[in-house]
């Protein structure tokens, strides 16, 4: 047993893996892009974020995940490797044809399929997956209006300011 859990960490880091190399382009290209960063500091700069947001941001979701979607009872280590598989597989698909695909949902949805293929539909927890679906179509939403208000905040900070000193100032 033992062995297999040491297997489910190593597919867990391949998860992880995957899920860098699926999003690292997304999350650093705006900064390489404009030369405020190097490639190799944007890097750097977002993997310590992704290291320390936990500490940042706390581990809420992290907690709906493990035991606020499905009955946790329910849960094995073959539920949990299967779940990372599916996830990595629905990952890797979208990666080779180039669709947009979110890893949080993957997973979840590799977890609650493993979870539903082991135990049935009754291990669903419908008040979780509420909170998780209704935020997946208030995610965009709530970005495009919070982008565009700082658009205009910072727009408005800079209007008397020349491009040259706003790019100036801008660089780390």
């Amino acid at each position: 047993m033992s062995v297999f859990i040491i297997v489910i960490v190593a597919i867990a880091l391949v998860f992880d893996f995957t899920n860098g190399m699926h999003d690292a382009a997304n999350s650093v290209s705006t900064i390489v892009s404009t030369r405020v960063l190097s490639p190799k500091q944007a890097v750097v700069w977002a993997a310590c974020f992704n290291f320390v947001a936990f500490l940042i941001f706390g581990t809420a979701v992290a907690q709906t995940i493990g035991n606020g979607i499905i009955k946790i009872a329910t849960v094995t280590p073959t539920v949990i490797f299967a779940g990372l598989t599916g996830a990595i597989c629905w990952n890797m698909i979208t990666w080779y044809f180039s669709l947009p695909s979110s890893f949080s949902h993957a997973l979840i949805g590799g977890y609650a399929g493993a979870a539903i293929a082991h135990a049935g539909f009754g291990v669903i927890i419908v008040s979780g997956w509420y909170k998780t679906l209704m935020f997946i179509a208030l995610a965009p939403i709530i970005g495009i209006i919070l982008g565009y208000i700082f658009k205009i905040i910072t727009s408005w900070l800079i209007r008397k300011q020349t491009l040259a000193s706003v790019n100036k100032r801008s660089k780390v």
